[in-house]
């Protein structure tokens, strides 16, 4: 005789609980339909009538006690006859609970989410922006406001299903037949038919339309940020909820400054008497004009920092600073009176001879240039 227990890897003190789960897995593994291996057929009968002695409470009493099932074939002959077989199960097993069914489906579905790039200026990132955008996406139809039907008309009872969105039918199996249950064909599980849909949009409940939006950009942004606009995508068919809208943001080069992480740089050429006498110059920034104090005797490549010119930091409080680069110019052309001062004060700092010499690469621009490449 077979031992049930071992037939659905349980022990003998299993609980009915158990008992039930250990039988729902080997089902699902061993039914012909899902594996159709030599062995498979009877090793599922073996289960199934394991299942059937074990479920019921005074079969397992008396199986338990005698070792045999009350007059019933040890084998596999009666397992199967429909004394206390829990047919149940197998409906939910195999079709999911099928019988008992869930109702028509719906009509509405979600709307996909939307993604556009948007371009806005340096200025814009630092300071911030509420941008007017035009998204052409679908949105729902301005007839019948997403219902799908012409105005003045539902849609109708599906005929074949009643209304419900299941069908069900017979199904010959190894269990013998059972009733399954399907969506309708005919509505397509709505359990309604939309008999007379809208012309403008054809039934979906949606058309395309172009709209336009005001986007708050927020200061700091930088190019690849996503700003999410909830319920500002594509409508849903048939009335259903808009998905989102994501703004991507695309800031543009400017002419004058240079973003950095939060940091803007600049650059200002001096004419060579002024970086060696120092002067003060006014400075175009995106605060307005700034006075830029030149010491005397600056140098090409040396750095001015103005504090708290620079990004809006996205996250958290303050500015980053403005850098600004100086640039030496050396006069490329100048007249005979000219050359004549230049050479006199060359004399003067005895610089008239000069074969150039090498400087010391702890300071200065070398070291600056030196630092920036180690960190590459």
């Amino acid at each position: 005789m077979s031992n049930h227990y071992e037939a659905l890897g349980v022990s003998q003190d299993a609980s009915p609980e158990e008992i039930k789960k250990a039988y729902r897995k080997l089902a699902r593994k061993l039914h012909p339909d899902v594996n159709p291996g030599p062995d498979a057929a009877d090793q599922f009968k073996r289960v199934g009538h394991a299942y059937d002695v074990l479920s019921d409470p005074q079969k397992r009493r008396v199986y338990d006690t005698t070792g045999n099932e009350n007059g019933t074939d040890n084998g596999f002959g009666g397992g199967f006859s429909g004394q206390g077989f829990a047919f149940q199960d197998i409906f939910e097993t195999f079709f999911g609970g099928a019988g008992g069914g869930g109702g028509p489906a719906s009509r509405m579905r979600r709307g996909q989410d939307a993604l556009i790039t948007v371009p806005i200026s340096l200025r814009d990132a630092v300071f911030g922006v509420n941008k007017k955008i035009e998204v052409d996406t679908a949105v729902v139809c301005p007839t019948c406001d997403g219902s799908c039907s012409r105005p003045g008309t539902s849609p109708k009872t599906c005929d074949i299903c009643g209304g419900s969105g299941q069908v069900q039918r017979a199904v010959r199996s190894i269990l013998g037949q059972v009733m399954t249950t399907a969506p309708c064909g005919s509505c397509q599980g709505f359990g309604t038919i939309i008999t007379d849909p809208c012309h403008e949009c054809a039934g979906e409940g949606r058309v395309r339309n172009r709209r336009t939006l005001t986007v708050k950009v927020p200061a700091g942004v930088a190019t690849g940020t996503r700003i999410q606009l909830g319920q500002q995508g594509e409508a849903g068919v048939a009335g259903g909820p808009s998905g989102d809208l994501y703004v991507e943001i695309k800031v543009e080069s400017e002419q004058n400054f240079v973003r950095e992480g939060d940091d803007l740089h600049a650059t200002v050429s001096v004419p060579m008497t002024a970086a060696a006498l120092g002067t003060d110059i006014n400075l175009d920034t995106f605060d307005g004009e700034r006075e830029l104090t030149i010491k005397p005797g600056i140098q090409s490549g040396e750095v001015m920092t103005l504090r708290g010119l620079g990004v809006t930091h996205l996250r958290g409080y303050g500015r980053g600073d403005l850098k600004v680069h100086i640039h030496v110019e050396t006069p490329t052309r100048i007249d005979s009176e000219q050359e004549e001062l230049l050479r006199q004060l060359a004399s003067a700092r005895g610089e008239q001879y000069s074969d150039g010499k090498l400087v010391s690469s702890g300071s200065g621009m070398f070291a600056r240039l030196r630092d920036r490449l180690g960190n590459l």
